[in-house]
Formats: structure tokens, C-alpha cells, sequence
């Protein structure tokens, strides 16, 4: 029995034509992987990723069962991926954290759809498709973490820059515009540090991107448990770079700090969301707002250690007014982050902002499964309190232009240099920022192809509409050109 995975792509963030600078920004489609590691030997399996290139299906031998993950963003993609193949009479299995979320749409569209964690149901899949009695939809349910087959990292070509690896799962957390809680729980569940370790030792790409949530957690026993990791990592030589996603609190603990440091972290996205204590009150982010934590000093305890440090925040909360994009900026170049990733406040479903915005009547890209490609986090699709559409596409470009301007980026690098005196870490964060602001141009083409739906979406909702000639005259004077 053949077995296709595919991880689809979206046109409007595709990075194939970016070049050698968007390695750095490609990660592995580990979801699959995981999968390929629960399957059976008497399935031959292929794995695509189309972040990497699409394939000509048709000249390829014909698979047995095709099974498709997809984030909200690579839905409508996905759905296309399913007729082609379901038209030459091949079963179509959809899992991941869309169909999940929107079990119905995928079910109108697939043949199967997998919902939830793909561990406990996954050989029932298979079992069910060797006989001809595919069910119509599996549940998962949050397995015990010791249940988790190593990643098949061996089925994916050469050419990645990170390999990649999961050590926990589930986020106790639960903000607002997060759907993590949902799919995987709240209750954090870490792997066996044997397992870690072993797993870890077979990625063959020094440089290993962790994707938990948050990798260190929130409570004393999380953090007891990061370090035996850590102290598992140092003591196995593994010799990889490594980085990951945390929250501030993991500055608290200086000896986790320098554990990390020893075990090859390089790296650590911290989600600050936004600058004011209001947007963390609304977005329900409280382990920020702790009395006493001071973010520019988490960023240089961090730092100290030659560990980077990548802010994360969101724009377009209920809260934000004008200005907010510089008001960002002036807090990441404050805090004295490496580097900067803001997002536009988008609704994704199974989340409690999708319900407040749809119960409002403030989604204004609904026209599924198609507009699903503009939900990249990227681009604005509803209707924002205080910022109209092209306010927010001006406030955005605010923030890049000055936080991502050449004389910052030059006085960022040389920072990082002073602190670490880490050749490696002053090339990655010099490397991180030009792949910033180069790609800023991705943008400006893809505001652009919004235009219109844009203002037929605004229009269909009783909004008050933007001139079309207004709105790209307004995208064309705030956007970078480069």
C-alpha cells in the first residue's frame, strides 16, 4: 500500500522563490512526520512538502491513500489537493488543527476527516483503508506523551535549514486568540527526556527548531522538568543549535537560563503580544502582567547567556489606537529584542476571539473555503475597533519601517555582538533581520490582492466601503517598495 503526506502551500506567503534567505524561515511539516512515525512498515510512504516545491502529481506512481494536514491558512489549498486526487478515485484523510477545528467543511470536502491528536486513531485509519471501511471521521484524544512515535525525519530531502522536534504538548495559557488550548489541551504533558534525547540525536541538520509552545512552562514542576532535559542535552553531547518558544517567565530562573545555554540553545521566541498591560488584560495573557517582571530586564538575562531573544506581538486589539505601530517598534527597540515578528489580530476558528468577532458581525473575510488563504496572520480580515483596513496596513508599516530600518538593524547587530561574543549568534540575527525586511515586499504584493475582496467583503457587510482608488493609493504610499 502506497501512502502520500502532503503539507500544502499557500500562494500568498509561498516562500519557494524567496532564496537561500527563506531556509532560514522554512520549517519541516513535523505533524507529518510524526504521522509517517505511527505507520506501519507495510506502508510505502511518501512525504511533500510543497513549501518546497509542488510536485507533479500526475506523473508520480498512484498512492493507495493520500493523507493531507493543513493550518487554517493551507485549508483552501488542501481542499484542491483533495478533489485532484479524490477524482482519479483515491480516499483523501484530512487531519490537523483546521479540519479539527471546522470538522464539517473538511467532511464536505475529504473523504475522512481526523480530528484532534492523530496518535490514538491513526492505525484504525490505516486498518480501515487496507479493508475498504473507511469511516466518515476518527476523534483523537489527548494521548499520554510516552505514546508518541519518533518523528520519520529521515523521509524529507536535504535541503532544510532547521530539522525539527516536539518535547511537550498542550498550553496552560489560554489566550484568547490562541487555538493551542483547543487542540491540544491546556494540561501540559512533556515526552520522556530518553525519548527527547533519542530523537534528537537522529536529526541530521545542526540547527534543530523546538516547536512547543512553550518548551519551559509555567509551574515549578514544568521548570524541574525543563532542566532535567537540559542537563539530559549537555550530558549526551548532541552537539545541535537549537531555539524555541517560551513565555518571560523563563528569565526568572538564572540556572534554567544557563542550562539552556549549555545544552546549544541559541535562540527563544517570547511572546510579548503587546506594550500595554490593557492588551494583555484583553487578550487574557496574564503571566506577563506579573508584578515586578520587567521585559527589557528578562530580555538582557536572557541575552547574557548568548541566547537571542525574538519578540513576538499582535496589532489590531480592541484596545489599539493610531499609533500603535510605532508604539511597538519603540517597545521591541526598548526592550532590546534581536529581532521582531508582529502579527495582525486574526480569528482563527476554535478560538474565543473567533466567537466574540463572528458573534459581532466584525469578520469580514468569510468568503470560505477561498478566503481562508488571507487567515496568515499577515493580513487583516476583520473589522478592528479603532483601525480601519488601511489603517492597520499603514500602522504595520510604521512598525517595520522603523524597527527594521538599516540604521537599527546596524546597531542591533553589533548589540548582539557586544553581549554574546558569539560570531554564530551575530550572523543568525543579521541573517534573521535582512530576511525581515527584504521580504516586507511579499506584503505590499499581497495588500495589494486583497484589494478587492476587501472591499466586497466591506460592502456585503453594510460596511462603509474604501475606495478602491483610495485604499491603493493608500497600500502603495505606506508599504515599502524596495
Amino acid at each position: 500500500m502506497r501512502l502520500y503526506l502532503i503539507n500544502p502551500f499557500n500562494p500568498l506567503v509561498s516562500i519557494t522563490k524567496g532564496g537561500y534567505r527563506n531556509k532560514y524561515r522554512v520549517w519541516k511539516p513535523l505533524g507529518l512526520l510524526v504521522v509517517a512515525g505511527l505507520t506501519p512498515p507495510g506502508w510505502e510512504i511518501s512525504v511533500f512538502d510543497e513549501n518546497t516545491g509542488v510536485p507533479d502529481y500526475s506523473i508520480l506512481p498512484p498512492p493507495d491513500l493520500v493523507g493531507i494536514t493543513a493550518f487554517t491558512s493551507q485549508a483552501a489549498r488542501a481542499y484542491e489537493l483533495a478533489a485532484e486526487f479524490r477524482a482519479r478515485g483515491v480516499p483523501v484523510v484530512m487531519g490537523g488543527i483546521h479540519a479539527s477545528m471546522c470538522p464539517e467543511e473538511a467532511r464536505a470536502r475529504v473523504d475522512v476527516v481526523v480530528m484532534g491528536e492523530a496518535e490514538g486513531v491513526w492505525g484504525q485509519v490505516l486498518e480501515d483503508a487496507e479493508r475498504g471501511t473507511l469511516k466518515r471521521v476518527y476523534k483523537g484524544s489527548f494521548v499520554e506523551m510516552d505514546e508518541i512515535a519518533p518523528a520519520r525525519h529521515d523521509l524529507l530531502p536535504a535541503g532544510y535549514r532547521f530539522g525539527s522536534i516536539q518535547t511537550t504538548r498542550g498550553c496552560p495559557l489560554n489566550c484568547t486568540f490562541c487555538s493551542v488550548s483547543a487542540f491540544n489541551g491546556r494540561r501540559y504533558r512533556h515526552r520522556p527526556i530518553e525519548h527527547v534525547v533519542e530523537e534528537m540525536a537522529q536529526i541530521k541538520e545542526k540547527y534543530v527548531l523546538v516547536v512547543d509552545d512553550n518548551l519551559f512552562g509555567t509551574r515549578k514542576d514544568h521548570v524541574a522538568r525543563s532542566k532535567a532535559l537540559l542537563r539530559a542535552m549537555i550530558d549526551a553531547k548532541l552537539g545541535k543549535k537549537w531555539m524555541c518558544q517560551a513565555t518571560a517567565n523563563m528569565a526568572d530562573d538564572e540556572e534554567m537560563i544557563e542550562l539552556a545555554a549549555k545544552a546549544g540553545c541559541f535562540g527563544v521566541f517570547i511572546g510579548f503580544e503587546t506594550a500595554t498591560k490593557e492588551g494583555l488584560t484583553e487578550i487574557h495573557k496574564k503571566i506577563n502582567c506579573q508584578t515586578g517582571r520587567d521585559a527589557k530586564d528578562c530580555v538582557q538575562r536572557i541575552q547574557r547567556h548568548g541566547i537571542a531573544v525574538v519578540g513576538g506581538f499582535v496589532m489590531g486589539l480592541d484596545v489599539d489606537l493610531a499609533g500603535v505601530g510605532l508604539q511597538i517598534a519603540d517597545a521591541a527597540n526598548h526592550y532590546g529584542v534581536a529581532a521582531m515578528n508582529v502579527l495582525i489580530l486574526t480569528p482563527l476558528p476554535g478560538t474565543a476571539l473567533w466567537d466574540k468577532l463572528d458573534g459581532e458581525g466584525r469578520i469580514l473575510s468569510k468568503s470560505f473555503p477561498a478566503d481562508w488563504q488571507y487567515y496568515t496572520l499577515n493580513h487583516p480580515v476583520a473589522r478592528y475597533k479603532h483601525l480601519s483596513w488601511t489603517d492597520i496596513v499603514r500602522e504595520m508599516s510604521d512598525c517595520q519601517r522603523r524597527f527594521y530600518s538599516v540604521p537599527r538593524i546596524a546597531l542591533r547587530t553589533l548589540a548582539t555582538a557586544w553581549r554574546t561574543r558569539k560570531l554564530s549568534c551575530v550572523l543568525a540575527i543579521l541573517r534573521t533581520n535582512l530576511s525581515y525586511r527584504l521580504n516586507l515586499r511579499n506584503d505590499r504584493e499581497t495588500y495589494r490582492s486583497m484589494e478587492l475582496s476587501q472591499g466586497e467583503a466591506m460592502e456585503k457587510s453594510g460596511a462603509k466601503a474604501v475606495p478602491y482608488r483610495m485604499l491603493r493609493n493608500t497600500i502603495r504610499r505606506t508599504l515599502p517598495a524596495h
